[in-house]
């Protein structure tokens, strides 16, 4: 009975004809209007631009700027060098500690990576990893340091000490060949920006711009907080090494603002005019 039924309902439909043929709906793409975005090239398959906005600008540069990321490649960078490692150094002879340790020092040793390129570093972040292993006693100068990293010098008999150098400085730090081969005299260090007076004027956190007296004090009232006997340093056979610091416009350990380093000829050439001291000294 189905088929019947089903082939009595073929005979009453029409012939399949040139006229009577079609596609099924939604079969059939219309063209894309692309409205002068040409068939080819970069351009062809770019969004098509609103009112007031660039066709050209990338999706991310269409986006708000807000406080948090606003000029986020100008912010200083630091590179992190844990304790871990700067006892690892150490132990390994490529860092002298009966030598004051600076950006100098960790770059001859090439213990870290000092990429200068694509980078925004002004110094080096002295980390708390491997505060249990750590035994060397150092007078170590970085740019900033944890508390608990400060203690773990402190408590070894070691000295530390937060200083500022901008970027001409670290650079010169890092490659004291490259910076000497220019045949300048050596640069003066600038001194901090007003939104890090206040930080390296700490005595907490052994701000080299700090007044020494609140130093010896906070040093105590560190040892205190964690427990711990502060050596006297005063009787250790390294206490010239220990003191030992740079002036706050001094680059190079044992180098003046105003010298200039002749590696040609191993010598170092110092003005004998009073106008160059007076200056070094401003």
């Amino acid at each position: 009975m189905t088929e019947s039924r089903f082939l009595n309902v073929v005979k009453k439909l029409p012939r399949v004809t040139l006229d009577n043929l079609k596609p099924n709906p939604g079969a059939v793409k219309r063209p894309a209007n692309r409205r002068g975005h040409g068939n080819k090239g970069m351009y062809s398959q770019r969004p098509k631009r609103t009112m007031g906005q660039n066709l050209y600008n990338h999706f991310h540069e269409r986006m708000p700027h807000y406080g948090f990321n606003r000029n986020e490649e100008l912010k200083r960078q630091y590179l992190p060098l844990t304790l871990w490692n700067l006892q690892r150094l150490i132990d390994l002879g490529r860092i002298n500690p009966d030598e004051p340790v600076d950006i100098a020092a960790l770059a001859n040793c090439r213990g870290l990576n000092f990429n200068t390129k694509d980078t925004n570093y002004y110094g080096i972040y002295l980390l708390e990893q491997g505060a249990n292993i750590f035994q060397a006693r150092v007078n170590i100068e970085v740019q900033v340091a944890n508390e608990l990293a400060i203690a773990t010098v402190e408590k070894q008999g070691g000295v530390i000490t937060n200083t500022f150098f901008d970027r001409m400085s670290y650079l010169a730090l890092t490659n004291p060949v490259k910076y000497f081969l220019k045949g300048d005299p050596i640069q003066k260090r600038l001194l901090p920006p007003e939104e890090l007076v206040t930080y390296y004027t700490d005595p907490k956190v052994r701000g080299y711009l700090s007044d020494p007296a609140e130093v010896v004090k906070e040093r105590q009232a560190l040892a205190d907080k964690y427990g711990y006997t502060l050596p006297d340093i005063t009787k250790d056979s390294k206490f010239d090494m220990l003191m030992e610091r740079k002036d706050p416009r001094q680059i190079f350990y044992g180098l003046s603002p105003g010298w200039i380093v002749s590696l040609a000829d191993e010598s170092v050439l110092k003005p004998d005019s009073d106008l160059y001291e007076e200056w070094a000294k401003m």
